[in-house]
Parts: C-alpha cells; structure tokens; sequence
C-alpha cells in the first residue's frame, strides 16, 4: 500500500531545525490531501499527485510528513473536529447524541480509506498508535465524558465496565466502516444503543420516559412558538 521509498514511514516530522515553514504550503497540501481522498480514495493518494494539486513539490512535503501515511493522518485529523458532547440532564438524549459524534465523525472518510490506511500504519507501532489516536481516541473521548457524566446521575449502573462499554461503542462504529463498504446507518446505530442502554441502565424504562417527554414539550412549544408567530 506505501509508495516506493515510503516503506519506513514514520509520524509527522517536527522541531527538526532549518528554515521555518510556510503555513500556506501546510494548509495547500492538506487540502490537495482531502481532496484526493474525497475523490479517489486512500489508493489514489500520491505525494507527486499530492505536491501537484497544492502547487508545490514532493520535497515540501517530505519537510514536514514522512510519507503517505503520515500526510493522510494529519489530513484526517484536521477533518474531525468533534463538538462537545450535550449535557441536557436527558441521558438518553445525550447518549444519543454523543453516539451520533462517532458516526458524523467517520461519515467524514471514505470506509474504504480507513482500511487501507490502517493497514499502512499497523506495522510501525508509532504509526498505529496515531492511527488511534487520530482517528478513534477524540470521538471515544467525547461519548466517555456523557457516560461518566449519566453514571454520576445514577442513570447507569455503577458497576459497570465504562471502557468497556465504550469500547462496545467504538468498535461497532469502527467495524462497520472497516469491513462493510458503507458506515453504519442511523437506524441500525439507534437499535444498537437501546440494546446497550438496556443492559446498563438502572431504569430503563425511567430513562425513556423521560426522553419522551422532553420531545413531546419540544414539540408541544415549537406549536406554540409557531401559533403566536401567525397571530
């Protein structure tokens, strides 16, 4: 999968001395990087494609990345910006919410991309751990802070394995788009986190009462709103 001369990739070269970067050439090859990706997927993915479409050369983009993996990394991440997560008080709500942070943040890449460029970054241990760090550690983060935040509340059962659980989370996301040539859907995400929720809830059935009931004053005031807007 790694270019001729990338065999020995390694993570973004930094404080290496010398001339200071231009931000520009920076931000013009991670663009030219996304593009590609969008467009062609990781296989189509060259430093010379790469260094032509940002208007500059294959040795600028030795200066800063060490190769193709690397270069896709930093691109990735400059893409998934996760948001916080939602603290409404409506575990559900939340849970779901912060479940949706996982799939907004892979519907950004091509599953076929993901894949292949794990399979460039799981021989070099640096590699695999930005592999990790780039791609499942911020959404991971983010899901982890509403469970720390519900299993406070009493919502969910203390005893349960949090990492774990989380690593349920991540690893359903992740396998889908590893394996499967599409992400996961909104319907199949909803039913896997009932079945997840059901099992770590203290209450369940609280739980979903609570959430209908937020969504029926929701909509109950969006009426209202739009009532005195027509008078």
């Amino acid at each position: 999968m790694t270019e001729s001369g990338d065999s020995a990739e390694a993570p973004a070269r930094q404080g290496t001395g010398g001339r200071p970067r231009s931000r520009e050439i920076d931000d013009a090859l991670i663009t030219a990087t996304l593009g590609t990706l969008d467009e062609e997927g990781y296989p189509g993915v060259s430093l010379e494609s790469v260094a032509r479409r940002a208007g500059t050369s294959r040795p600028a983009i030795y200066r800063r990345w060490s190769g193709r993996a690397p270069l896709v990394l930093a691109a990735i991440a400059s893409r998934l910006d996760v948001p916080t997560p939602p603290d409404t008080g409506c575990t559900l709500c939340d849970i779901d919410e912060s479940f949706n942070v996982f799939l907004t943040s892979y519907r950004t890449i091509r599953p076929e991309t993901l894949s292949a460029l794990y399979a460039d970054c799981a021989p070099v241990p640096e590699l695999r751990d930005q592999y990790l760090t780039t791609i499942i550690e911020p959404a991971r983060s983010a899901v982890g802070q509403t469970l720390d935040r519900a299993i406070a509340r009493g919502d969910l059962r203390d005893t349960i394995d949090r990492n774990l659980l989380l690593d349920v989370v991540a690893s359903l996301v992740h396998y889908r788009a590893m394996f499967s040539p599409e992400h996961l859907g909104d319907a199949e995400a909803g039913h896997a986190l009932e079945v997840l929720l059901r099992g770590a809830a203290v209450d369940y059935p609280a739980l979903l009462a609570h959430s209908e009931a937020l969504e029926q004053e929701g909509l109950q005031g969006t009426a209202s709103h739009r009532h005195t807007a027509a008078q």
